[in-house]
């Protein structure tokens, strides 16, 4: 009997001492994981684990969803140079990265010069800008087919936020006045619904007003328009009206736009400029008693897919809207404002002052390409995104936009921090993969941030941190929605 006592007593003693470390080791498992999958959680909340093939466009196209609304007009939108434009290309990959760079320089440089109120031309070495233009550069990467006319002819137009006037070429058209496109001109003549506008309507009266120009009539007495851009594009012709038609369920009669008989400029092979700015002349404002001023794109992830641009409601994007206030500057009433508030990194707050953002004030803009933030901004996120690249090469910056660049030459995948844009009303607009890097060679990927030269400046959102997410302007309701994968 004591034997037994003395076998359950070491059993007691053996218990006692192992099982409590073998405990201890299953908890320090348990807490192992989870520690691991928290910490797992963090990357994937601060880092993209990217494939670079991700972010190359294909050779062919493929189409992406389109909204998921039917009351929704929808019209495809297509990167210019991409496979799923109708447009001919005839440029190699890189070569066209670098006009698209040149192209949004002189787009900036036209922007801050309009705002700055400058009473003289504007002059450098590589755009001359007329003190009086109304317009931004019109040189949109993105494009939408419109009807015009009466019966209908199919154009190939870029879209703007930026512009006001909608405009196409028009015969007469020799080839010294006009650039090649791939459509044939529009032939006037042979619409029955074109029409002239009279050189002293009140429609030409606010055409001098809105264009700054004090010449829009001719010996004929039709109103005449004459648009400048930033980079001495231009063009001119006829202010008249026709039949514009989105759908066959949405056709607008006596759509006022500009039949343009001498053009000149970098639009590529587009047919015009398709303008939706605030302005009274744009197409937001002339279709406001069918869509409420009320429209939406998403831009798609690569030019090798595609995108939309919605009218008369939003088209649904696979997350919920997040909005903040659409603003308006007295001194620059037709652009889109917005008051941004702050920028992250990797999930952590860059310590960067409100007032930062509001000297300078902030647009969004769909044809300025690379977003544009005051120095002191850019600074910050340029710092922390490099901290969180340390691990990659960095590399010459190929362009003189840039100045965070990376070679990725034998990586497949890279881990990018994550950035977010935040806006008043606590609104985030955290950027897609595809929105972080512009890449400017084979292997060189770089930062899609720019600074501006003052803090003055203003801001500009641009295009390719907007790629993916449904971009709502309700500019009655004076708000602006942001609803991630929309068409990525």
């Amino acid at each position: 009997m004591a034997i037994i006592n003395y076998s359950a007593y070491f059993l007691f003693l053996l218990l006692s001492t192992v099982l409590p470390l073998f405990l201890f080791s299953c908890s320090e498992k348990v807490e192992a994981y989870r520690f691991g999958e928290m910490f797992a959680n963090h990357q994937l909340h601060t880092f993209h684990v990217v494939s670079l093939s991700s972010l190359q466009p294909a050779a062919v196209c493929s189409t992406s969803a389109q909204g998921s609304k039917n009351i929704c007009k929808l019209l495809p939108v297509a990167h210019k140079y991409g496979p799923c434009s109708p447009l001919k290309k005839g440029k190699s990959k890189f070569s066209i990265a670098r006009q698209i760079l040149i192209d949004d320089e002189n787009r900036v440089k036209s922007i801050h010069s309009k705002i700055s109120n400058k009473q003289s031309p504007v002059a450098d070495s590589t755009i001359t800008l007329p003190a009086n233009s109304g317009a931004y550069l019109g040189t949109g990467n993105f494009v939408v087919n419109i009807g015009i006319g009466t019966p209908e002819k199919k154009f190939t137009v870029a879209f703007d936020t930026g512009s006001d006037l909608t405009w196409i070429q028009c015969l007469p058209c020799n080839a010294s006045q006009c650039y090649s496109q791939q459509d044939p001109y529009f032939n006037p003549s042979a619409s029955s619904t074109y029409s002239n506008i009279p050189c002293n309507s009140s429609v030409c009266t606010q055409l001098q007003l809105i264009l700054g120009d004090t010449l829009s009539c001719n010996t004929t007495t039709t109103c005449q328009y004459q648009i400048f851009y930033g980079d001495s594009s231009f063009s001119q012709g006829d202010f008249a009206t026709d039949t514009l038609t989105l759908s066959s369920s949405d056709v607008f009669p006596d759509f006022q736009f500009g039949c343009g008989h001498n053009n000149q400029g970098l639009f590529g092979s587009t047919d015009g400029l398709l303008g939706l700015s605030r302005d009274q002349i744009s197409l937001v404002s002339q279709t406001v008693q069918r869509y409420g001023k009320l429209f939406s794109y998403c831009l798609p992830p690569t030019s090798s897919s595609t995108g939309f641009l919605a009218f008369g409601c939003e088209a649904g994007s696979s997350s919920t809207l997040q909005y903040t206030p659409l603003l308006t500057n007295q001194n620059d009433p037709l652009s889109y404002y917005l008051n941004m508030t702050g920028i992250s990194v990797g999930g952590q707050m860059l310590n960067i002052s409100e007032s930062v953002f509001t000297t300078s004030g902030t647009i969004i803009d769909s044809g300025t390409v690379i977003t544009r933030l005051a120095p002191t901004a850019y600074s910050a996120l340029r710092s922390a995104f490099r901290q969180g690249m340390s691990k990659y090469p960095m590399a010459p910056s190929p362009n003189s936009i840039f100045d965070t660049c990376y070679d990725f030459s034998g990586y497949s995948t890279v881990d990018l921090p994550t950035i977010g844009l935040n806006f008043e009303g606590d609104t985030d607009l955290n950027v897609d993969q595809s929105g972080t890097l512009f890449q400017a060679s084979s292997t060189v990927y770089c930062l899609a941030f720019a600074g501006n030269s003052a803090d003055t400046d203003l801001g500009i959102l641009g295009n390719t941190q907007q790629l993916t997410f449904e971009v709502v302007y309700d500019v009655e309701g004076a708000k602006l929605g942001f609803g991630a994968g929309a068409c990525s």
